[in-house]
């Protein structure tokens, strides 16, 4: 069971590793060396493999399912089974305190709330009826979104800081990206509940982090391992070191070291995630703005090659308001603001 379980984290950290590739080689500068990497693949792996293998990345990755819905809730559901089963009975003999111990699981049910917000949302789908109202919203800046335009797929005029998402087939205003894992678009009318949804999932992997870490160090006190010395391989008494702390302890609890050591690490994958997310709220950009701007800054780049055709552009954000007004906007009600413009 042990091994089964050691298996499934392990696998997770693979998958979150080929998640976190897949989102960084949409960067330009990233792109050849996921194309070299490809191409070495090409000569190892079988045709007919490989085939099956894109249709499967493809599926996953530019179709609508609720393949990364349901892998999300089943590695939650493994974390805090682990979490239950290994550390909160032992914390409860340790005597710590039951509202410390209770707080993953109350962190839990709010990130599963907006969860489930982020993922039936309507991220702010365009449609005929709305176009005019969109149109209204966000000034053009005629650099990134020029005025007059048409989606080339579903023939609807483009509203400043609209994108059509080629998954949802569905052109979404105040678009961010298409998110995986809660099998929908971020755009203006979800936004809000997806940065919630981030901050408590990273709250929550925090906050086991927390209470693991306290669990082992208290353990290890209680336990006056420090003050005994043991024997090495070759017969000497030797003093007990941090090192042989950190052996002794996933010798003994295997699970809960391997436990402690998934969260942290997805601690800081998350917490880096939604720093970035909080940035681009504080300054009223998007995610496809910032990769857009990015590519044009990178036009300026001598290491990056690029057609002669290619004129250099500069993005400038011209909907940043302040601070206070770039939050507002965001997680104050949408559909009130959108219909005072109506008015």
């Amino acid at each position: 069971m042990d091994f089964l379980v050691l298996f499934l984290f392990y696998l997770a950290f693979m998958l979150i590793g080929v998640v976190t590739i897949c989102i960084c080689s949409k960067t330009h500068c990233l792109k050849g060396l996921v194309r070299r990497g490809a191409q070495i693949f090409s000569y190892i792996i079988p045709e007919c493999l490989r085939r099956a293998m894109l249709r499967f990345l493809h599926y996953l990755f530019h179709t609508r399912n609720h393949t990364f819905v349901i892998l999300h809730l089943i590695l939650q559901g493994m974390v805090y089974t682990e979490y239950t089963w290994e550390i909160f009975g032992l914390c409860q003999e340790l005597e710590f305190s039951l509202n410390y111990l209770f707080l993953p699981y109350l962190l839990l049910i709010v990130n599963l709330v907006f969860f489930a917000l982020s993922c039936e949302t309507n991220p702010g789908t365009i449609t005929k009826a709305n176009e005019l109202l969109f149109l209204q919203v966000y000034e053009f800046d005629e650099g990134m979104f020029p005025k007059n335009m048409r989606c080339s797929t579903c023939g609807l005029r483009k509203p400043a800081r609209s994108k059509h998402c080629s998954v949802c087939n569905q052109c979404v205003h105040r678009f961010d990206h298409h998110c995986v894992w809660v099998n929908n678009c971020i755009g203006a009318w979800n936004i809000r509940y997806f940065l919630f949804y981030l901050l408590t999932l990273t709250a929550s992997a925090a906050t086991m982090a927390v209470v693991s870490t306290v669990f082992l160090v208290q353990l290890v006190m209680v336990s006056d391992l420090y003050l005994e010395p043991y024997v090495d391989d070759f017969g000497h008494l030797q003093v007990v070191d941090t090192v042989f702390v950190i052996q002794y302890l996933f010798l003994t609890f295997p699970r809960i070291v391997f436990l402690l050591g998934f969260v942290v690490v997805l601690t800081f994958l998350l917490g880096s995630y939604l720093c970035f997310c909080l940035y681009l709220a504080a300054t009223n950009q998007t995610t496809n703005e910032w990769y857009r701007g990015a590519r044009a800054c990178c036009q300026h780049c001598p290491h990056v090659a690029w057609t002669p055709s290619a004129e250099p552009q500069v993005y400038r954000n011209i909907h940043s308001r302040g601070l206070w007004s770039n939050l507002r906007e965001i997680f104050l009600p949408a559909v009130a603001h959108y219909e005072r413009k109506k008015k």
